[in-house]
């Protein structure tokens, strides 16, 4: 590894990547701008590789991709992985989680209607929810993914049981804003920059953001098939090294966020206007209702390589909240198959060559929104825990 880390450049006998073009999807999101920009500034070239991406319409649409090769890896959602792992969020395959991509950035909006009656944020929505009795739909952007995850820990820790209190209905991100528009929903949780840009549209205001649900939450990464990453572990090394170079390069000032912010707006890339990227990607934040606040939560890309390591943990987390609401039946091996997915010995490697610094421990405690306590100990204990459940 050293002899690679000197230059950056990978040395020509067996640490030559086996495969030298990548096809990486992603779906349009401010998050899927350390990926972009590697390709843009040229890093995967300095590691041996060329990113060939591919934007794609749905995380649907992405996961069958992965699954049957048409694509080598992309930008994911952390719970989608682990979905099709089990085989709850699609045909039953083994993954990867090769590193993490960002943390924080993401938000709940409520429509607009909801806000003129009232429900501005968790307890406002319970009470409305209780007095005026209907049907409330909310949207997520995939089943086992963290918008869903982040949507229901929400509600349940403001009282409603998003199973038998709502309907809940599964949105592509770049249609969100548009289905509330037509009144769709009431409700919606996804990335950015379409949580900005309901309040920019008029649609809908920021009843929270996810970094207050879970400060430095795991959020996207970088996922291939375990088979992939068994079969080209060189290739897998130099992508990883070149979005932790991209990550770093993002976090490093705010002209280049701005840079970044400006060639993600793109239409071969986000497809919005750059003002609906560059606010929040600052932490400058608005709810729509004339409140303002400055964030340092966040969503961040490398963090001094905080973001980036593959905590076990992470992992185990998406598996406790699916058996919560009962997506999962049983109880898995947790530990085992956050082992088994998330990469950390490829991780470390690309880490080294980047000079990226890791944790001690592949477990991280965290406290949530309600109070309770994650360490990644006890998941089972921690999973049957909450009073609001499936």
């Amino acid at each position: 590894m050293l002899g690679l880390a000197t230059g950056g450049v990978w040395a020509a006998g067996s640490d030559k990547p086996e495969k030298e073009e990548i096809k990486i999807g992603f779906i349009p999101l401010t998050d899927c701008a350390s990926v972009v920009m590697a390709s843009v500034l040229g890093f995967d070239k300095k590691y041996g590789v060329k990113f060939v991406l591919s934007k794609e319409a749905s995380w649907a649409g992405v996961r069958d991709k992965l699954a049957n090769g048409d694509l080598d890896a992309a930008h994911v959602l952390y719970g989608l992985l682990y979905g099709v792992q089990m085989g709850i969020g699609g045909q039953k395959k083994d993954m990867a989680v090769l590193m993490s991509l960002n943390n924080n950035g993401q938000a709940i909006t409520l429509s607009k209607k909801i806000a003129d009656k009232g429900g501005v944020d968790g307890p406002s929505l319970a009470k409305l929810m209780q007095t005026d009795k209907r049907e409330y739909t909310f949207a997520q952007t995939f089943p086992t993914g963290t918008h869903a995850m982040w949507l229901y820990y929400w509600m349940a820790a403001n009282g409603i049981n998003p199973m038998k209190d709502a309907k809940v209905i599964t949105v592509p991100p770049p249609q969100m804003v548009a289905n509330m528009r037509v009144g769709n929903m009431d409700g919606f949780c996804v990335g950015e920059p379409w949580g900005h840009r309901a309040i920019m549209d008029g649609v809908g205001i920021t009843a929270t953001t996810t970094q207050d649900i879970w400060k430095d939450h795991p959020e996207k990464v970088l996922g291939s098939t375990l088979e992939f990453a068994k079969k080209y572990p060189n290739t897998c090394r130099a992508m990883m090294a070149a979005i932790l170079d991209a990550g770093k390069w993002i976090d490093s000032s705010l002209a280049n966020k701005n840079k970044m912010a400006e060639t993600i707006a793109d239409k071969s890339y986000v497809n919005t206007s750059k003002d609906a990227i560059d606010q929040r990607i600052m932490g400058r934040y608005q709810n729509g209702l004339g409140k303002t606040w400055d964030d340092p939560n966040h969503m961040k890309f490398y963090n001094d390589g905080a973001v980036n390591f593959p905590y076990l943990s992470d992992g185990m987390w998406f598996m406790t909240q699916h058996r919560r609401w009962g997506l999962l039946k049983d109880d898995p091996d947790y530990l085992a198959v956050a082992t088994s997915v998330n990469q950390i010995a490829l991780y470390k490697d690309a880490a080294a060559m980047t000079k990226t610094p890791v944790p001690a421990s592949p477990l991280r405690t965290s406290k949530l929104m309600d109070g309770s306590v994650w360490d990644g100990k006890n998941p089972k204990a921690y999973a049957a825990s909450f009073k609001i459940k499936a």
